[in-house]
């Protein structure tokens, strides 16, 4: 007879009642174009498609087996598809995981490279006219699987979450696109916890976004990531089958911070039961450490779209044992998720895991439905009393339809691809050395004068404008002046909060009046022209701190040259110092402030050049003005209005200017009390230098 002692029954109670694993009601793992069945691990049996009862009849479809070398369960085969084909399963009420499998083999007998296809579901839109080559290229590219050969072409999985309802059926229908035909390796269906997802109220919005994630939504997974461990495969899931990639394909630069792990096991509780995410994605984690570069992902996804990121959080680290150790901020596209994170007083201590929703939505700035990049931002809050320190356990990031679709354009790919075609006309005879040799003469001679026309032209226009990238590859939002315009009803006097080196400055609002923001027009007598106006785009989009005001967007259009801010509505620290009506500043507070714009400058001078110009000058700032701004628990004040001086590792000095909110006030070239007496005298900066102002 066993027995246990109290302490030990309460722990087993805790960590296995409370929150049992997910036990699955519906299972499909379909392998299309196989004739028997298989597994690709103990719990997944796969079954074929061939004479199912899944399967619609009376279609002309045919099956081709890959010569893939994976071969691997589902990846080996395929159902090809000259028509529309449609299958149906029979499921029980209730959300539901759809995954499509895709291997689109480099050595198979079928081109499908030039497939192209439609899948819906359930009413929904999921793919349109799919090129599954182009978004496993796309995949390749975007997690630096390149290899000698360039990026090599792997199976992926497209998943999608859609909740069934009363007819308790789920219909998957693929139609190849005219002209064309389609294919598919492998169809999972896995149900899912009734809220996991769907119908949560826990969901924070940013910019006042109203969407939810009702059942009448679909969804699409674009990301879930392990941070800080090794990929989690399916089996290793909480009875999802889900996979957990790692995360170091898409932190920005080089990989950074440090991977603590955690050995003991996870105390699980109501709110956040063990289905939620694996144990092994709270036991390790990506963290800053000793560094002072910020934790930045950077995750590409589809624009005009809502999104919705689940960031997991689990405190590993026995040190942060006390509210206040570590306190740390939370970005999403330059957008504030989460000023002061303490994760003490999120949880009930070391081990106890917790997750967080966040709605953004991703504009799209040309009408494309693009791809444009999604920015997490993590970093230390100045209120932090001993670790200066920011973490994150995992990831998720889902896509939201929008009128019943979640169909988006095929990834342009930037690569040229070298991938060889394999399908092959037995009856083209090949072409003899004479032939190639000829033919290569003959298109050097049409092609070399053109390359060098192109090169002779490009050469001109660096001359004139600098050797810099295009403007639009700038990670930040692209404006129309149609949309400045309405922001600032068409530059209305009534709008303009200051004035200053750059140009007048006007508030406005965006997005249908949910974003209020600064947006600062160049004024044709502005000694400053297009290359400092690209120059402060180049710099501003990649700066991410707390303590720096953000640079949310530019506008290019019809000659303009405008810049979109961030905006902070109490006005500068001057206005609430000195001849002010508002309550006057604690001694604690202007201690805090001080400390938080020293840890601004400090991220400038060290941390910031490391992100924002990969070996190029760093900077310092000339001049700087402080601001506040509001947040959910009170006010934070950041530095203003900088005007930046590379430190000379040439004789040439290149100087830019970063940012502003609310109100401007720049300090003109030749403001001697703002900087040190060094540059005046000896035109040279002090790497630590001293601060100067009135």
């Amino acid at each position: 007879m066993l027995t246990f002692s109290l302490p030990f029954f309460l722990l087993f109670f805790t960590t296995t009642t409370i929150a049992q694993p997910y036990k699955a009601t519906d299972l499909f793992f379909i392998d299309c174009g196989s004739s028997t069945a298989s597994s690709s691990n103990p719990d997944q049996r796969w079954v074929s498609d061939e004479n199912s009862k899944f399967m619609s009849s009376n279609i002309d479809t045919t099956s081709i087996t890959f010569t893939s070398d994976l071969n691997e369960t589902p990846y080996s085969t395929a159902r090809v598809f000259y028509a529309s084909f449609n299958y149906a399963f029979p499921v029980s009420l209730g959300p539901k995981y759809l995954r499509l499998h895709f291997y689109p083999a480099t050595n198979s007998q079928l081109n499908t490279e030039s497939f192209l296809f439609s899948v819906s579901s359930n009413g929904y839109s999921l793919l349109t006219n799919f090129s599954a080559f182009q978004a496993a290229f796309f995949i390749a590219t975007t997690r630096s699987d390149a290899g000698v050969n360039g990026p090599q072409v792997r199976p992926f999985i497209k998943e999608f979450l859609i909740y069934v309802k009363d007819t308790q059926i789920l219909n998957v229908t693929i139609t190849p696109s005219r002209n064309s035909f389609a294919f598919i390796n492998g169809i999972e269906i896995v149900s899912m916890p009734e809220n996991l997802y769907f119908n949560t109220t826990k969901t924070k919005y940013l910019n006042q976004l109203t969407t939810v994630i009702d059942n009448h939504k679909a969804l699409e997974n674009i990301y879930r990531l392990n941070m800080g461990g090794s990929q989690i495969p399916v089996h290793n899931d909480t009875g999802m089958y889900r996979s957990w990639d790692q995360d170091s394909y898409y932190m920005n630069g080089t990989e950074v911070g440090v991977k603590p792990l955690y050995n003991n096991s996870i105390m699980y509780t109501m709110e956040t039961p063990n289905y939620i995410a694996p144990e092994l994605v709270y036991q390790t984690q990506r963290s800053m450490g000793r560094q002072t570069n910020n934790l930045t992902w950077i995750l590409p996804v589809d624009s005009g779209f809502y999104h919705m990121l689940r960031l997991h959080f689990c405190n590993i680290i026995p040190q942060y044992n006390k509210s206040g150790v570590v306190v740390f901020s939370i970005l999403i596209n330059n957008q504030t998720a989460e000023q002061r994170v303490d994760l003490f007083n999120w949880t009930q201590g070391t081990g106890y895991p917790v997750f967080k929703d966040y709605m953004v939505f991703v504009h799209d700035p040309n009408g494309k439905r693009g791809k444009q990049d999604l920015w997490l931002v993590m970093h230390p809050n100045p209120l932090s009393e001993l670790y200066f320190d920011a973490y994150l356990n995992g990831l998720e990031v889902f896509k939201l339809s929008l009128d019943k679709s979640l169909a988006s354009p095929n990834p342009e790919l930037s690569i040229t691809t070298t991938r060889t075609k394999t399908v092959k006309d037995n009856n083209k005879k090949k072409e003899t050395p004479y032939v190639v040799i000829i033919g290569g003469i003959v298109e050097a001679l049409v092609l070399l004068p053109i390359i060098a026309f192109i090169v002779i032209r490009q050469r001109r226009r660096l001359k004139h404008y600098g050797a810099t990238k295009d403007i639009s590859s700038y990670r930040c939002r692209c404006f129309s002046l149609k949309e400045v315009k309405t922001a600032t009803e068409e530059f209305n006097e009534n709008f303009i909060i200051g004035n200053g080196g750059f140009g007048k400055v006007y508030k406005g609002c965006l997005d249908n009046a949910t974003t209020v923001v600064a947006i600062k027009q160049l004024d044709s007598s502005s000694r400053q022209g297009f290359q400092e106006f690209r120059t402060k785009i180049e710099m501003l989009s990649k700066l991410r701190h707390v303590q720096l005001v953000s640079l949310i967007g530019y506008c290019d259009d019809e000659g303009e040259m405008i810049l979109v801010y961030d905006y902070m509505a109490h006005g500068t620290l001057r206005e609430h110092l000195y001849n002010t009506n508002n309550p006057p500043l604690s001694w604690k507070r202007r201690l805090d402030i001080c400390i938080g714009v020293a840890k601004g400058l400090h991220y400038l001078h060290s941390g910031g050049k490391r992100v924002i110009f990969k070996g190029r000058n760093p900077v310092l700032p000339r001049s700087s003005q402080q601001v506040f701004g509001q947040t959910n628990k009170g006010k934070i004040t950041k530095p203003r209005d900088f005007r930046m001086e590379g430190l000379p590792f040439c004789t040439r000095q290149r100087r830019t200017e970063t940012a502003t909110k609310e109100r401007i006030y720049v300090a003109s070239e030749d403001t001697r009390a703002k900087v040190g007496p060094e540059k005046h005298h000896e035109e040279r900066f002090q790497r630590i230098p001293g601060w100067f102002g009135k």
